[in-house]
């Protein structure tokens, strides 16, 4: 059965493909349908704004289709960036300007008054509406210095609780696993295990 994600951010794919792998879904991504329109995330949650891209790009698209919203929540921020993550420092930023701008916010700020979290909401939907949502939240801290090569977005600046390295230090396995993706994954997982048997007979 073919799933749908509704992403153009490959390193996400990826991310999702490695958790998803057993189910054994032919994973294609947005970008792979270029009539596909972008759904505008103007909703007031990571949640709502997971649900809207999976409701309307499934009926678009007539495919099962999984998408996911994810916010940064710096407690000394009063959980910002929040929704806006992905566009903290402008509609159009790179994932270096929404850097700089996290950290100059944090300008003096100790690292034990540095806590936050990502929050991670996947929805499921087909041509029907919505199938479920499901969520996952993984805390940490912020650091004031960018460390490692991999992962992307924030991840050179957020250490897990209990890891002494940043996202973008650990292993693709670790991170997976521990991450808040991998988290809402992994609930996603049984969501689209059972949407599998109920749709294959």
């Amino acid at each position: 059965m073919q799933l749908l994600v509704a992403t153009r951010n490959r390193h996400k794919l990826k991310e999702i493909e490695a958790i998803l792998a057993e189910l054994q879904f032919d994973l294609r991504c947005v970008a792979d349908i270029p009539t596909l329109p972008d759904i505008v995330e103007d909703a007031a949650s990571v949640r709502d704004n997971a649900i809207k891209k999976a409701v309307e790009t499934a009926k678009l698209a007539k495919k099962l289709t999984l998408a996911d919203d994810t916010g940064l929540e710096v407690d000394a921020l009063n959980g910002e960036p929040g929704v806006r993550s992905a566009r903290y420092a402008g509609d159009e930023a790179t994932d270096f300007e929404n850097i700089k701008k996290l950290l100059a916010s944090l300008k003096g700020m100790p690292l034990e008054k540095r806590s936050a979290r990502f929050r991670c909401v996947v929805a499921i939907a087909d041509e029907k509406g919505l199938v479920d949502c499901v969520e996952g939240i993984c805390n940490g801290t912020i650091i004031d210095d960018e460390r490692g090569g991999g992962g992307f977005g924030y991840d050179p600046l957020f250490i897990p609780d209990g890891q002494v390295k940043t996202f973008a230090e650990l292993s693709p396995e670790v991170k997976n696993r521990i991450s808040h993706r991998g988290k809402a994954l992994q609930k996603a997982w049984a969501v689209l295990s059972r949407y599998l048997r109920e749709h294959s007979a």
